[in-house]
């Protein structure tokens, strides 16, 4: 995350705290004839270019669910439970006791999924504004959500005894939404290796955890040296076929439109890569056979040369919660999460409000970025009223700004106003009525202020000038969710426009403006 931080805020070394880069937005689809395959090479897999339904959805959800889901302790869980010393570990020993006789794997079959309805969810999920549906199909545990014809250690034969993934997909085509999956597997030979030591100290040092099993070596892999939690130093190439033929059997089974790896390309080390371009070049290929020709995935990566491969252009660049400083020449998203990423009833940080979300999903929309959401879910298969509350929120500001959001494009500038960081765990917005960020759609320019000026309040957009020759005079303004009209005038310190008396909603405040000509 610190190094897709610094990355982000280079451009605004060279640019005002106002102003994001001037780009023409359609560029990333102005390349030549698409090709007829991808090759597993980073100059065949640069021919890609992001699908035109992702840069029109704007915002997806996801969500992390599994076994671990059951401790209600967050996706980390099934790692620090064996590290002697966390939280974790102290809460596993006196509730469930010592990982040398309960360890990850005794959770699988507590995990039943008894309440969830993912029809239900993804209409919730649609209601709140979402365009596409990602959910996690493997997480770091090395769990497969599907009914996976390479690993037994999955959630048809164990735990829920049910296809997650496919009822997700049943329920998100029903709805009209754009299917998904994330997938955050390639790290989870050294990840999970902690479950094959023992304790350091205290009165069972030495005593084996539960993955020193044989017996287990499947799920927990045999034991090795390397526990690092970012990725393989050296993965085997054993491991390395066996994720791809997992990841392989996924894209076979359910021709996901989005996919995303938590990570740059696997593998680091002598693989340089070569098999997730392997995986990717599979997912490109795969969607143009069912697409009469036409590349139809997206595929999300990190920007981390210290996980795996990275070269520009061959995906789609991830942000996690993190975002751009500027507007990126090529589509790309940001993941973020409204809590902890898998449920955590002790999480410190709290919940973000619906304002929140929609503050930051306008910044990243504003910069050429979709917003892919996600939000706890609790191990029964249910949502919190907090979590509820907010998505609700999201789908009333939706239903009444959505007209200047999907299908939209970047402006020459993003915005304007001094705020542009977001701390990466806030959970409320750090706008203030003075950021506005700009989005042009179906001929108009729409400027949303963050926050509400008050009734009778001027607001003044000062880039809206007769001095500003990138423009024609306006023509008119009118405000999204006010049924009268709005007053406005235009001054040598911009376009000025007077609020109504009462606000048409409760989060940030989308201003239409029309001009006469060029914008």
């Amino acid at each position: 995350m610190k190094y897709n931080k610094i990355r982000a805020v280079i451009g605004s070394v060279l640019l005002s705290s106002l102003m994001g880069c001037a780009t023409t937005s359609d560029s990333n689809n102005s390349a030549s004839t698409p090709p007829v395959k991808f090759e597993a090479t980073i100059e065949s897999l640069q021919q890609y270019q992001a699908p035109e339904w992702f840069r029109d959805a704007k915002l997806g959800i996801y969500l992390h669910w599994g076994a671990y889901s059951v401790a209600e302790r967050g996706e980390w869980y099934a790692r620090k439970l064996y590290q002697q010393g966390s939280p974790e570990y102290k809460h596993h020993v006196k509730t469930y006791g010592h990982p040398s006789e309960f360890g990850y794997k005794d959770f699988i079959p507590m995990w039943k999924a008894e309440n969830w309805d993912p029809d239900a969810l993804v209409a919730l999920f649609k209601k709140a504004g979402a365009k596409y549906f990602s959910p996690a199909a493997v997480h770091h545990d090395n769990f497969d959500l599907w009914d996976s014809k390479h690993h037994k250690w999955n959630s048809v034969n164990m735990g829920p005894k049910r296809d997650i993934t496919g009822e997700w997909k049943q329920a998100t085509e029903k709805h009209g939404l754009r299917f998904g999956v994330t997938t955050h597997l390639s790290r989870a030979y050294s990840w999970l290796n902690v479950a094959n030591q023992s304790d350091k100290r205290g009165p069972l040092k030495g005593v084996p955890y539960d993955g020193d099993n044989p017996e287990y070596d499947d799920f927990y892999f045999p034991k090795h040296d390397d526990t690092h939690k970012r990725a393989a130093e050296k993965p085997p190439k054993w491991w390395r076929d066996q994720w791809a033929a997992r990841m392989k059997d996924l894209i076979e089974k359910y021709d996901p439109d989005h996919f995303y790896f938590d990570s740059a390309v696997p593998f680091r080390g002598k693989d340089e890569g070569k098999t997730g371009m392997e995986v990717i070049s599979y997912l490109y290929n795969n969607s143009m056979k069912n697409n009469d020709g036409k590349q139809e995935a997206v595929m999300a990566i990190k920007e981390r040369p210290w996980q795996g491969l990275y070269a520009e252009g061959m995906a789609t660049l991830d942000f996690e919660r993190g975002k751009a400083s500027h507007i990126l020449d090529k589509p790309w998203q940001t993941d973020d999460s409204l809590g902890s990423w898998g449920y955590n009833a002790k999480w410190p940080h709290g919940l973000m409000d619906a304002n929140m979300v929609i503050d930051k999903f306008l910044d990243i929309v504003s910069k050429n970025g979709n917003m892919l959401l996600n939000v706890p879910i609790k191990a029964d298969g249910t949502l919190d009223a907090a979590t509820t509350e907010t998505l609700e929120g999201m789908g009333e500001w939706f239903a009444i700004n959505g007209e200047g959001i999907y299908g939209s494009r970047p402006w020459y500038m993003y915005g304007e106003g001094k705020t542009n960081e977001v701390p990466h765990k806030a959970t409320r917005s750090p706008f203030n009525k003075k950021d506005i960020r700009f989005t042009k759609n179906n001929g108009h320019l729409y400027a949303y202020v963050l926050d509400w000026p008050g009734a009778g309040k001027e607001v003044t957009i000062e880039n809206i000038v007769t001095m500003n020759t990138r423009l024609s005079a306006v023509e008119s303004v009118s405000m999204l969710g006010h049924d009268g009209e709005i007053q406005w005038r235009q001054h040598g310190d911009g376009l000025k426009v007077t609020m109504p008396d009462k606000k048409p909603g409760d989060h940030a405040f989308g201003i239409k403006i029309k001009f006469k000509g060029k914008f």
